[in-house]
């Protein structure tokens, strides 16, 4: 058996081994079907090694996920300092999907693997803090389109369009992480297919003077 680690160093080291080691088995695999036992045999430790470090397999799926949003919310977190409005919201939908074609494991399961609800008591990630959220950078982009009156007139929920950006987003990534390798597609570039997408639904949401 490999010896404990001493250091605050190695602790951390090992801990990120652990979160990478059952990121990779969770998405494989399905959450349900993989065992803290299997987490500890891939990386030559006990399981008794595991839980100093993490109380139970929600545990580490939470720390997992919270690692992974906060990578996301801090790969944006530059975006925020765009002046204008309607550059911004197209930067962030590039920004964000560059991330996720980046790290197709951690955005398998932080967007297309089921698991539990998110609770917020249960993370050490803050909501509706721009530094940790990028759901709420994502509201606060659309709402100052929304402020600076460059949308159609009808549109009045700035919520329902960032869900809206996030889904059509979320759809062009996960179709290139999950099916980019069929080739009965005949896919086109997926560069071209970001682009239309954040053309199409930019374009019907904003005035047409600011088009």
């Amino acid at each position: 058996m490999p010896p404990k680690p001493k250091s605050d160093a190695e602790r951390q080291q090992l801990r990120t081994l652990i979160i990478d080691v059952a990121r990779e088995l969770f998405v494989s695999r399905g959450v349900e079907a993989v065992t803290m036992r299997e987490i500890a045999k891939r990386i030559g430790y006990s399981a008794t090694s595991i839980y100093l470090y993490f109380a139970d397999k929600e545990s580490l799926l939470r720390a997992i996920c919270d690692t992974d949003f906060l990578a996301l919310a801090t790969a944006l977190k530059s975006i925020l300092l765009i002046a204008d409005p309607v550059e911004r919201m197209h930067a962030l939908g590039h920004g964000y999907a560059n991330f996720a074609l980046a790290y197709p494991n951690h955005y398998r399961l932080m967007f297309m693997t089921p698991h539990t609800p998110f609770v917020s008591e249960q993370s050490t990630l803050q909501l509706n803090n721009p530094e940790q959220d990028a759901y709420f950078q994502l509201k606060k982009v659309v709402h100052e389109v929304f402020l600076a009156d460059k949308f159609n007139d009808e549109i009045t929920n700035p919520d329902l369009v960032a869900q809206t950006i996030w889904a059509g987003i979320h759809g062009v990534c996960s179709l290139e992480i999950s099916m980019s390798q069929d080739q009965w597609v005949n896919w086109c570039d997926i560069s071209d297919r970001l682009v239309m997408m954040q053309t199409v639904m930019v374009r019907g949401l904003l005035k047409e003077s600011v088009k």
